[in-house]
């Protein structure tokens, strides 16, 4: 194939293929450090792309900390380890070739090479495609369990908010009340306090000495 962007319809789309601007696109997008909300969309669009393609034999592995378990996935989705090590081999073969050899004639040197391993290049080929599906399938299933966490964390955080709100009306209705209570009693105190005033501080000192159930005030800087 000579037109790079026909290799993105040759696997179910999901070769990856960018050129110089998509790439600095691509980029920019990543380290824009966007919102929760905006990296929610992004993985929102990417989980509805396509469903999740069945490649998986058994449970891939759960990704611990962003990091994947490259052979754990491959084997879920049958890939043994001899195949594995047929497209290492071919790729190692690659990166030992000087970058400025012509493609035709690191074509030429890996194939000779791997028949003179007796390693059939169909064989690469396929185990390599399989690679690449399951890799794709890693992408989107983990795309789609973050996105129904994500679904569930915003249902939970919407509930929360809700809560917080009631919480904050809550709290205000009863500062209100209480300057309400305050201003009422203070009100009442004053009316009581004209008729104490009448009789005189010391009459009312020497019943609250005496009285079994009044308290008398605590002297000035007591509290201290």
């Amino acid at each position: 194939m000579t037109d790079k962007k026909s290799w993105g319809s040759t696997v179910l789309g999901w070769f990856i293929v960018q050129d110089e601007e998509q790439a600095g696109a691509s980029a920019a997008a990543a380290g824009d450090g966007g919102s929760p909300e905006a990296d929610a969309a992004v993985i929102a669009a990417a989980a509805a792309e396509s469903p999740v393609p069945d490649v998986f034999q058994t449970a891939p592995p759960t990704p611990v900390g962003g990091r994947v378990e490259f052979d754990a996935v491959f084997e879920a989705a049958g890939i043994d380890a001899g195949e594995r090590e047929r497209v290492d081999k071919a790729q190692q073969l690659l990166s030992s070739l000087p970058a400025e050899t012509p493609v035709p004639v690191k074509k030429q040197i890996v194939e000779a090479s791997l028949k003179a391993f007796g390693v059939p290049i169909d064989n690469i080929i396929e185990a390599g495609v399989a690679e690449i599906q399951a890799l794709e399938g890693y992408i989107r299933k983990n795309a789609a369990d973050t996105q129904a966490l994500l679904e569930e964390s915003t249902r939970r955080i919407a509930q929360l908010e809700e809560e917080a709100r009631k919480v904050r009306a809550g709290m205000e209705g009863r500062i209100q009340q209480q300057q309400g209570i305050a201003a009422s009693c203070n009100g009442r105190k004053l009316d009581v306090q004209k008729v104490l005033e009448f009789f005189g501080q010391e009459a009312v000192a020497r019943v609250v000495h005496a009285s079994p159930r009044l308290q008398e005030p605590p002297a000035p800087g007591a509290g201290a």
